[in-house]
């Protein structure tokens, strides 16, 4: 069981755990489909500024309202957030390299649909049978 601080941890590990389960499945599932996205999303630099901008958005929302590092999954959260964000603005501003390694990693879908799988489930359950607490012991 994860102790942390904020009750905010918790339910963001398990929001974050239940994104991160659906990709996986989508990845183990339809693994071409991502191959069509990216094909989709390289040809569009529209397609590129709108995703750059909800991913931005949702990273700075995350960071604006967790972004402390007071324990484990605290510090896993506050991490997802703060790579949305960059992620988003890379998107915005030179997609290039981030396409690339898209691309690239295409290779390797179905390793990491389960990854992320088994990532989300783990994040999941920490936001479930966590507890939150004013006091933290390690």
């Amino acid at each position: 069981m994860m102790t942390t601080i904020p009750t905010l941890t918790l339910t963001l590990a398990q929001a974050m755990g239940l994104y991160l389960i659906l990709v996986g499945l989508s990845g183990l599932a339809g693994p071409r489909r991502w191959d069509a996205l990216m094909a989709e999303l390289t040809a569009s630099p529209a397609l590129q500024m709108l995703m750059g901008i909800m991913v931005f958005a949702i990273g700075v929302a995350l960071a604006i309202s967790h972004s402390h590092l007071t324990d484990p999954l605290a510090i896993i959260v506050t991490i997802i957030g703060w790579a949305a964000l960059i992620e988003g603005a890379l998107l915005i501003a030179v997609p290039g390299p981030l396409l690339r390694i898209g691309h690239w990693s295409l290779r390797f879908t179905r390793i990491w649909a389960i990854a992320s799988l088994i990532l989300g489930i783990l994040l999941g359950l920490a936001g479930l049978t966590g507890t939150a607490s004013t006091t933290y012991f390690v």
